[in-house]
């Protein structure tokens, strides 16, 4: 039976774009009065000034939340159009208000008062310091003339980030295919597929949304067909090109009006790095993967060349459209395992009942789907989230798995609402919602997931569970609030749960038969994890390299185009070919709060994998004291210390890299 949960507690997200406006109305005037009120203080104290501005944060987040969420998953027009335009109207009022001297002036006194910082415990005391850096970092310790010229800056880049990613929602691209050009693909795959008559031939509609377009690049055995849906892909949105060259301007010279040379390394003081440490690290990992990247390209050389030869055509070169092919091609031929039949041991509802029960069992809660729950569209789930051995509420998730038109069209978890502690003492609980986009049923077939799709369920439910299982005073610290080269290694560490014989096999049944995955299977499924690590790897070398190339400038004159093309071909080694593309006008993360932080994904799959093999593996993936121990030092903090103390604490002993480079497959020096 649902427990009864307050109105306090659920979230309304069915807004009219009237409802927006309103809300965000209020939230300027509520704020604007807190603001006022701590900047005239005679006295300025904790008590006075920090604890009015935290708890404006705590209790404003979730609307701001809901507002700027709606753009990404509604399906209406005039409440994604009111979304967008609230979250810039609260930016700009953000930005107006970071800029107030009078109010930093009241946190800068309580930040130089050793008596008032003596009396605070240390999630207080790190409040205090991270408040008074935000506002230095927003030109608080500058002249009038050069803060009033930041704040226009800072102004303009929210500006072109909600724009450049509006763009990338709406931006799906379909092509038509015959049946003939997508030779190769599962029958499932047409099942239900849209199909218009050119010059009376019947062609298929294929978007470039992942359930459409990730099963053409594994499988299509016509290049041609690759080639086009991926040059497809490429040259989306090229309205954002200019954006993120303004972008990329605009925040070069804001680090120099901070007295920064560039804006990765703005960037990174906030987390006591230099662009040399990253750029050490990411050369150093390119030069470790190319020893396995070279073997593994050379295998895949080996498969064009001889479909090559039996086509008459000639080779010349392996290309982007190429790689998921053949790898894909080269897993079949070491190790016969097929995609096509792997999906159909991947039912959605199994998997995700087999994953719930995962983090159920891990992290000693228990799940409650919710009835007719209050969601913005009729495919989503939501879940209560409450403790195992008692009845005390954790907080609830919601889960939008399908694709649909103006939806956003990768995968992420948006933190709906943090955790805190209310002024009368009791707790405000987490929200947050998982947003994704795998295939949808087919006539008579059920969702069928690709392990990749799995692996993908694991890694984003990380974050989900980041938010519900932590406990923060305050929302500036709560869940994934931790170091931006922190935020992934959770994720990442759960994702090794897709790989464990043991695990699938609890939840791996085939869709027609309902027989589990047979053993055999799962031991060669597991023995292709590392092929082409090499290689995927080596990409995710070249997206940190792209950003530190266009952040790590002194001018901010830099052809983001250009750049990206030529370092994708000489990183990834697979040629771009003769097509002209810009993938970097739907690279989001560039414009979504990753900017000199991609380098984060490899960084910390050291410390994933550092906490899966020395905890999880060796006592155990199902030991309830390991997941047990994995909540409280690592989930349950947030970023209310530092992720190095969280790691010291879980591990007993500070992180290397022994385990990840072993994970993929690299020989120790």
């Amino acid at each position: 039976m649902t427990k009864f949960i307050s109105k306090r507690t659920m979230l309304n997200f069915d807004l009219s774009p009237d409802d927006i406006a309103l809300t965000v109305d209020e939230m300027i005037a509520e704020s604007k009065a807190i603001l006022d009120q701590v900047a005239a203080e005679a006295v300025p104290t904790f008590n006075n000034v920090i604890v009015p501005l935290a708890t404006r944060e705590n209790t404003q987040n979730a609307d701001y939340s809901v507002i700027s969420f709606l753009q990404n998953v509604s399906t209406k027009k005039e409440v994604r159009d009111a979304s967008t335009k609230g979250e810039e109207k609260l930016n700009a009022f953000e930005i107006e208000m970071i800029m107030r001297e009078d109010v930093y002036k009241a946190v800068r006194a309580v930040y130089d008062n050793p008596a008032e910082l003596a009396a605070l415990g240390p999630e207080d005391l790190r409040l205090v310091g991270k408040m008074e850096q935000e506002y230095r970092h927003n030109g608080l310790a500058l002249s009038v003339e050069k803060r009033k010229k930041l704040g226009q800056i800072n102004k303009r880049l929210s500006d072109l980030g909600i724009k450049f990613n509006s763009n990338i929602n709406k931006s799906t691209g379909r092509v038509l295919f015959t049946r003939e050009d997508l030779d190769g693909l599962a029958d499932d795959y047409f099942e239900g597929r849209k199909m218009e008559v050119v010059d009376g031939v019947e062609k298929y509609v294929v978007t470039t949304k992942s359930p459409d377009m990730s099963p053409v690049m594994q499988a299509a055995k016509n290049e041609q067909t690759r080639k086009r849906l991926l040059t497809l892909n490429k040259q989306l949105c090229p309205e954002n090109i200019a954006l993120m060259q303004e972008t990329i301007a605009l925040r070069t010279e804001a680090a120099q009006l901070l007295e920064f040379k560039t804006h990765a390394e703005f960037k990174l003081s906030k987390v006591g790095k230099t662009p040399k440490e990253v750029m050490n690290f990411e050369h150093d990992m390119q030069t470790r993967l190319q020893l396995l990247a070279k073997t593994e390209f050379k295998k895949l050389e080996k498969l064009k060349q001889a479909e090559n030869k039996a086509a008459g055509v000639p080779y010349k070169g392996l290309y982007l459209w190429d790689h998921r092919y053949y790898s894909t091609l080269l897993k079949e031929h070491e190790h016969s395992i097929s995609e096509d039949e792997v999906k159909q041991y991947f039912p959605v509802k199994e998997v995700m009942r087999g994953i719930l029960d995962i983090y159920q069992k891990m992290f000693s809660l228990r799940f409650t789907k919710v009835e007719n729950p209050p969601v913005w569209h009729n495919d989503v789930d939501m879940y209560e989230v409450w403790e195992a051995t008692s009845d005390d509420f954790v907080g609830h998730f919601y889960l939008d798995l399908y694709p649909r038109e103006n939806k956003y069209n990768h995968a992420a978890v948006w933190p709906i609402r943090a955790g805190y502690d209310r002024e009368d003492g009791t707790r405000e609980y987490p929200v947050a919602a998982m947003v994704a986009n795998f295939p949808k049923p087919t006539g008579s077939t059920p969702a069928l997931l690709t392990h990749g799709n799995v692996v993908t369920f694991l890694h984003e439910l990380g974050h989900v569970f980041h938010g519900m299982c932590s406990v923060t005073k305050w929302a500036k610290f709560h869940g994934t609030n931790t170091e931006r080269d922190f935020v992934e290694a959770p994720s990442q560490m759960l994702e090794n749960w897709g790989w464990e014989p043991s695990v699938l096999r609890k939840f791996a049944v085939h869709h027609k038969t309902g027989e589990p995955i047979p053993e055999d299977f799962v031991k060669r499924l597991v023995a292709a994890k590392n092929k082409g690590s090499g290689l995927s790897n080596l990409g995710q070398v070249f997206f940190g390299l792209y950003d530190m190339a266009i952040h790590d400038t002194a001018d901010g004159k830099v052809d983001a185009k250009a750049i990206y093309n030529k370092l994708r071909e000489g990183i990834t080694m697979f040629k771009n070919g003769d097509i002209d593309s810009w993938g970097m006008a739907t690279f989001g993360h560039m414009m979504g709060g990753y900017d000199t932080g991609y380098y984060g994904y490899l960084w910390s799959q050291v410390f994933s994998a550092d906490m899966f093999a020395s905890r999880f593996f060796k006592e155990g993936i199902d030991n309830p004291k390991t997941g047990l121990d994995y909540r409280r030092e690592i989930l349950l903090p947030g970023g209310s210390r530092d992720a190095s103390v969280s790691l010291e604490k879980f591990l007993g002993r500070k992180p290397n890299n022994t385990a990840f480079l072993e994970s993929i497959g690299l020989k120790l020096d």
